[in-house]
């Protein structure tokens, strides 16, 4: 597929330069999807601000709440990209399995891979927000046992926030970063 908005190439002008440092930890050359979104400068900068909290240790959902919720998301959008992102970056630190990453992909609650009632009810959540655009009384009164008010909420900001960060990275066809994995690489 030919990508439809190519990423920015350094050299940046001073003000995307900024920016984009902001938007990347230490001297490490920013992701496509940053310098994507470099085009648009007060929308990269809104996005990093966002981008900021969702990863932020100020998210009441543990990292590893935060990984499934996330990398559930992007397969379910078919987001290779940032699937890929997150399962290089955070998914040892999530201490999520290959059995896991490969559920999360292309399985179900139902893998013998997931041993709590967390895990599960996170993929259950997931799954319905992006096949009914809601969650029915009877899985929200499982989650709210699990989890308080502003988890609920950061569970589904953190949900629609990844359905965003998926539908740009794919309909600009962003190249999967270099040593990023597959979906392939990942099927049971």
């Amino acid at each position: 597929m030919t990508v439809r908005i190519t990423p920015t190439a350094a050299p940046h002008p001073p003000e995307v330069a900024a920016v984009l440092h902001r938007m990347m930890p230490g001297d490490e050359e920013p992701l496509a999807l940053f310098r994507l979104y470099a085009h648009h400068l007060p929308l990269a900068e809104a996005l990093h601000e966002w981008g900021a909290y969702e990863l932020s240790r100020r998210l009441s959902l543990g990292l590893r709440d935060r990984e499934i919720v996330i990398d559930r998301t992007c397969a379910l959008c078919g987001c290779e990209y940032e699937w890929g992102v997150h399962i290089a970056r955070f998914a040892p630190r999530a201490e999520l399995t290959h059995a896991q990453i490969s559920s999360l992909t292309h399985g179900t609650s139902a893998d013998t891979c997931w041993t709590t009632d967390r895990d599960r009810l996170l993929l259950d959540a997931v799954d319905a927000l992006h096949t009914s655009n809601d969650i029915d009384d009877t899985l929200w009164q499982r989650l709210a046992a699990h989890f308080s008010p502003p988890q609920l909420l950061d569970l589904l900001t953190l949900c629609g926030w990844y359905h965003a960060i998926s539908f740009t990275a794919r309909a600009t066809r962003l190249t999967p970063e270099p040593g990023t994995p597959r979906f392939h690489e990942y099927r049971p």
